[in-house]
């Protein structure tokens, strides 16, 4: 149970039998409320609320900002995502990627709806934008992708496919080889680890999510390992990210 009181100033949480009591001007009342501003956001479908440069774009918007600090830092050459949908998400890398005068970006999907590639290939922003369909982890798909990649290109790719722990370390063995050294692959939405027993999560979300996935692969290859991007500017007292993407940037360190 998680208790605000404005009179108090007052923070009180509940749990394992026992309660803390946090300032509530502290770090940690503001992850407490955030853990609980996630949850009902997740529940009532927040994220399914914002376009960019008119198309829905289906993340957290601190997600969205985070991630372009990144892109800004890394100046890719090459942007793989890997779930198009409604194509918000490749028209907002390709459209940091036209200001930044650098680079371009590559949508996998099993299936892109006719309607929602019609828009894409009409966007202005097109021309940055390669647009492939079928499963992300079929080898021919990937070899695909291989070959629009550059032996000397920096590459981030971003895993927002299907979610499940298989399909992620799947996405995350064909795909992690193409990242360059101090750059990531993404897998998004770990946050599922921590909704089950909401509405709209399955009670297997405990075990079978992308935060997990990216936990076994690091695992299994030493030459990466989940590191969080440091803020690139911070004057407040919060250092941990507001995300659906916990544990999720996996960085190639070798």
């Amino acid at each position: 149970m998680l208790t605000i009181d404005f009179e108090s100033k007052k923070v009180s949480v509940c749990e394992d039998g026992g309660t803390r009591e946090f300032s509530l001007s502290s770090p940690e009342a503001f992850a407490a409320v955030s853990r609980a501003w996630i949850r009902c956001g997740w529940e009532t479908k927040y994220n399914y609320s914002f376009t960019w440069m008119g198309r829905p774009i289906i993340q957290l918007p601190e997600d969205v900002l985070r991630v372009q600090e990144v892109i800004h830092t890394l100046q890719p050459d090459v942007i793989i995502e890997t779930g198009v949908a409604h194509g918000g998400s490749l028209i907002f890398y390709a459209s940091l990627c036209k200001a930044m005068d650098r680079g371009r970006v590559i949508g996998i999907d099993i299936e892109i709806r006719p309607h929602n590639r019609a828009a894409i290939e009409a966007h202005p922003l097109f021309d940055r934008i390669e647009l492939i369909e079928g499963s992300s982890t079929e080898p021919a798909i990937v070899e695909q992708v291989r070959s629009l990649v550059g032996p000397d290109e920096t590459v981030l790719v971003l895993l927002d496919s299907c979610h499940t722990k298989a399909h992620v370390l799947a996405e995350l063995e064909a795909y992690a080889p193409l990242v360059t050294p101090g750059s990531y692959v993404v897998a998004t939405d770990g946050i599922m680890q921590d909704l089950v027993g909401g509405r709209q999560a399955q009670a297997d979300w405990s075990w079978n999510n992308p935060q997990q996935a990216a936990r076994e692969f690091v695992a299994r290859h030493p030459e990466f390992k989940i590191e969080e991007p440091a803020f690139l500017f911070n004057e407040g007292s919060i250092t941990d990210r507001v995300t659906h993407w916990p544990a999720a940037y996996v960085k190639r360190v070798a």
